[in-house]
């Protein structure tokens, strides 16, 4: 079966990474796949190292002009990548993202969250990209429940891997490096932006440092195709109100991840919005207490391994019951949940279903 997935950039996000790792576990699996994706800034790989066995096809797609839109980006990315890609060799084109899906013609689509843009380019893209797909896949029951209420749209539910062994298996060294270098901390993955929860998050470690002041609050991520600059300075304007200096790492590097991961003493997780919260899952793979929003898709997926807030305040309580509160039946949970995802059952599914389209 020859499969193309498609993604609309090369960045360590998580639609990126599950972009990558499941067509690696599809080609472990004897598939013949391809994965195409928009190749931004100059970028003519993928953030890490895809495996022999995948054909990658980057695109280039070059800044455009000063005052681009972020709408006129949108457009311009979907008409470089459908004009770049050709769908007629494959059996299966699966798309990752809105932007793919509106470039790729008849597809398969995995809706990772379901979002509420303004930008009126985004609006239409995250829409037709709905819409128009022949199949549907989600990674958790409650997007999917989601699709079908407000699209009536049934969509196979088939839940993200995890590089379980990746996170469990940390260096020990390079662990305590990390734990050299920031001392006792909190981590969150994904950058600073609204869908992140990044206020709140701010908001919370200001509530925690009045009562664990030797704590910090370390951020790592952050690559998007959206502009949130505007949301970036306002989060800076009250980290200086607030009186804290968190942390900004920015993207961090492949082999680095991990064991910054594994060196924290907890893992925030306070987005309003998820489809199932892969970087989460990869802490719990790493034994680190997590504390994630409390939305139904995050009880959904991780259920009595974590720690559940909503406001900022809750979320300064539960992380500092996480610092605190030694929990090994917790943490037992958090890494029997992360080691039950594998890539490879995730393929199989998918190919199942790919073979129930033909």
């Amino acid at each position: 079966m020859k499969i193309a997935l498609l993604s609309y950039s090369t960045k360590p996000r998580g639609g990126v990474v599950h972009t990558l790792a499941l067509a690696e576990a599809l080609a472990a699996a004897g598939a013949n796949v391809t994965v195409w994706s928009l190749g931004r800034g100059g970028d003519d790989r993928f953030f890490r190292p895809v495996d022999p066995a995948v054909r990658v096809r980057i695109v280039p797609f070059a800044d455009g002009c000063e005052d681009e839109t972020v709408g006129e980006r949108i457009l311009r990315s979907i008409a470089t990548l459908r004009d770049a890609f050709d769908p007629s060799p494959y059996d299966i084109v699966h798309a990752q993202d809105c932007i793919s899906a509106n470039a790729a013609g008849r597809c398969v689509r995995t809706v990772h969250h379901l979002d509420h843009f303004t930008t009126p380019e985004l609006a239409a893209c995250h829409e037709r990209a709905i819409v128009e797909p022949y199949a549907h896949l989600c990674v958790s029951r409650s997007v999917a429940d989601e699709l079908t209420a407000g699209w009536g749209i049934k969509a196979e539910v088939i839940p993200n891997g995890v590089a379980y062994e990746r996170f469990a298996g940390t260096d020990p060294v390079a662990r305590d490096a990390w734990r050299d270098r920031l001392g006792l901390y909190v981590l969150t993955v994904g950058g600073i932006e609204p869908r992140k929860g990044s206020l709140d998050l701010l908001e919370a470690y200001a509530l925690l440092r009045t009562r664990r002041p030797d704590v910090r609050l370390v951020i790592a991520g952050g690559e998007t195709l959206f502009d949130y600059r505007d949301y970036r300075a306002s989060w800076e304007a009250r980290a200086v109100e607030l009186g804290v200096d968190p942390v900004v790492l920015g993207p961090v590097g492949e082999e680095e991840l991990p064991p910054l991961v594994a060196a924290a003493d907890a893992f925030a997780f306070p987005s309003v919005k998820e489809g199932f919260g892969l970087a989460a899952m990869e802490a719990l793979a790493a034994g680190v207490p997590l504390v994630v929003r409390d939305l139904p898709v995050l009880r959904e997926v991780f259920g009595p391994a974590a720690w559940f807030a909503d406001t900022p305040a809750d979320l300064a309580t539960a992380l500092e019951r996480a610092l605190t509160e030694a929990d090994p039946a917790r943490r037992a949970a958090g890494r029997e949940l992360a080691a039950r995802h594998t890539w490879a059952e995730a393929a199989e599914r998918h190919l199942d279903f790919y073979r129930s389209l033909r």
